[in-house]
């Protein structure tokens, strides 16, 4: 049996985890990116929000624009400290993503904004061709603390619902 010994010089203290897959460039290969991811994500005890949105759109784009009859595209997930990195790398290295600016009656044309709005930084690579990858960052904030429980209303019937001081009639 074959033993290793790490010392404690070099264990990292924020271990680098990575997971890849390889998806068919169908909705239903996105799908499943989204679904994985989110597996993942949970496996890793990490929050899901907003990685899964994320994935589920440059899914979408790698199965839509991206696609190549018999390619598939690549997800794969690494978090690198306090950093998750989104990447998803199709098979049309030609067609690189740009943003625009749907008007309110386009169905579609939205997903790259929304990875605007929700990755703290997103790009693109080129692969080896005819690869590119398209990826996301998004920074692991720890959790909010839960608000403090809002002080009891005083029981003088002087306070309304809203905590409003109303005049003290006399009678």
């Amino acid at each position: 049996m074959n033993t290793e010994t790490v010392g404690a010089d070099t264990e990292h203290p924020s271990p680098i985890r990575n997971f890849s897959v390889r998806l068919s460039s169908t909705p239903r290969g996105a799908r499943l990116a989204r679904l994985l991811a989110t597996e993942q994500l949970r496996t890793w005890g990490l929050p899901s929000d907003p990685a899964e949105h994320i994935v589920a759109e440059l899914a979408a784009n790698a199965a839509t624009h991206g696609r190549v009859q018999g390619r598939d595209f690549d997800l794969t997930l690494y978090v690198i400290g306090a950093t998750l990195r989104i990447e998803v790398t199709d098979t049309r290295a030609e067609r690189l993503p740009c943003t625009r600016r749907p008007s309110p009656d386009d169905e579609s044309g939205r997903g790259l904004l929304l990875v605007e709005a929700l990755a703290d930084r997103w790009g693109t690579a080129p692969g080896r061709p005819p690869r590119k990858t398209i990826w996301a960052e998004v920074d692991l904030r720890p959790a909010p603390a839960p608000a403090p429980a809002p002080a009891p209303a005083p029981s003088d019937a002087r306070f309304g619902g809203t905590g409003c001081l109303f005049p003290r009639t006399q009678g």
